[in-house]
């Protein structure tokens, strides 16, 4: 269980990486205008959580055979067929649920840092 818990976190770990390159690269073009950046990173990471809460809800429904975190579960680790979808839903939707709870909270960090820019004048 440990294991699945750790190939789940890690498959959506990867997933969240690339949205986060995708959302700093767009960053990076603004940030010229500092605040318009944190603003632009605080409401893309508010899709992302989004997403992620959308796939923890979808998680109980999609069939476990084509989940990621399955193919990458060595053979001999891989629960029996009549209680792995239960398993697998549980551990893909809290891993989603976490993983949008910190995005979240990133996105929370942001609008904060573009609030203070805007108090600034920046």
């Amino acid at each position: 269980m440990d294991e699945m818990r750790h190939i789940a976190f890690e498959t959506v770990m990867r997933a969240c990486g690339f949205g986060s390159l995708a959302i700093f690269c767009i960053m990076i073009g603004l940030s010229f205008e500092p605040r318009l950046s944190f603003q632009a990173g605080g409401s893309l990471t508010l899709i992302m959580v989004g997403v992620l809460a959308y796939k923890a809800r979808e998680a109980p429904t999609k069939p476990y055979r084509r989940t990621e975190m399955w193919l990458y579960l060595p053979e001999e680790l891989r629960p029996p067929a009549r209680s792995a979808q239960q398993t697998v839903s549980v551990i893909m939707r809290e891993t989603y649920l976490t993983f949008a709870y910190w995005s979240a909270m990133i996105a929370l960090v942001m609008w904060s840092v573009a609030l203070i820019f805007s108090f600034l004048g920046l």
